[in-house]
């Protein structure tokens, strides 16, 4: 008989017998009596075709098959208790949430405020997209239970959720020559830029725009969040494009004002991608709308709806 046929209980009391080397202090620990411990090894003794455990001095000694059998078990039993305690809690646990850094640090305490009123024992742990992490590979091998990503690909074996469309604006730090008459696209792109690129590549949407317009711009850095990006503008010349929302909210601490860019900027795409798997987790569904809630109460004059 194979170890996948046998009743769970049995697998416990196997477990005890092979931790304790003993029936009495196996039926002690599972609080079972010590006859009922004898027949349930007894059992399974006859289901697997094997002693299991034979008489060494004062105790048990397991078989050869007893301890290859072992690790096999233990796992199975650990898997069938984490299932159990996620039926009997399915709200007291952690996910893994996969997001851009600048995310992180400007929108987890609201998200952890309004969780805490509906599952005051969840436990988020958050991991920044920054540097390269894929969120579609991260939430398919299950590295994340949840990936917040931008402007990302359409992946058909992934679920999707678009958050909003976040508008953007140009920033420089306050009183920079940029805040002082027309912003023409030749002053724009004259002055050095800080570009945004989590891939690290030197060009977006915005460079090809200014090109084909004849006025290329000069990327003096490149970093890989809007955070960085903005705490750099704020303590030099340099411009950078960031989502409008985030520049506001930053303008006091970062030293840094919104300006009209001289170029038409696309809203940033912000959706959440999940693995079908993991549709009915009433944790991530509790997750996922309650992120969509704050996106909603948290959009900026230049933000939209998602599409």
């Amino acid at each position: 008989m194979q170890l996948s046929s046998l009743d769970l209980n049995l697998l416990v009391v196997l477990d005890a017998l092979l931790e304790e080397g003993s029936v009495t202090r196996a039926a002690q620990r599972l609080n079972l009596s010590v006859p009922a411990t004898s027949r349930a090894l007894g059992r399974l003794r006859r289901a697997l075709q094997d002693p299991l455990l034979v008489r060494s001095g004062r105790g048990l000694r397991p078989t050869a098959a007893a301890v290859d059998l072992r690790p096999r078990l233990r796992l199975w039993l650990e898997q069938a208790e984490e299932l159990l305690d996620r039926q009997a809690r399915p709200l007291e646990r952690g996910l893994t949430v996969l997001a851009p850094q600048d995310l992180i640090v400007t929108r987890s305490a609201d998200l952890l405020t309004r969780l805490a009123a509906t599952a005051p024992a969840a436990e988020l742990r958050l991991l920044a997209t920054d540097g390269g992490r894929d969120g579609a590979e991260a939430v398919r091998d299950g590295t994340a239970d949840l990936a917040v990503v931008v402007n990302a690909a359409k992946y058909p074996d992934l679920r999707s959720l678009g958050l909003v469309r976040a508008g953007l604006t140009a920033a420089v730090r306050a009183g920079h020559p940029l805040t002082r008459g027309e912003l023409t696209p030749e002053r724009f792109a004259a002055a050095g830029h800080v570009l945004v690129s989590r891939s690290g590549r030197p060009d977006d949407a915005a460079d090809r725009e200014l090109r084909e317009a004849g006025h290329p711009r000069t990327v003096r850095c490149v970093v890989p969040g809007f955070l960085a990006a903005l705490h750099l503008v704020g303590r030099t010349d340099l411009v950078t494009v960031a989502p409008d929302a985030l520049v506001r909210e930053l303008a006091d601490t970062a030293g840094v004002v919104p300006v009209p860019a001289p170029l038409r900027l696309r809203p940033l795409r912000v959706t959440l991608l999940w693995h079908p798997r993991r549709d009915q987790d009433p944790l991530l569904r509790l997750l996922r709308d309650t992120l969509t809630e704050l996106a909603a109460t948290l959009t900026g004059p230049g933000d939209e709806p998602p599409h």
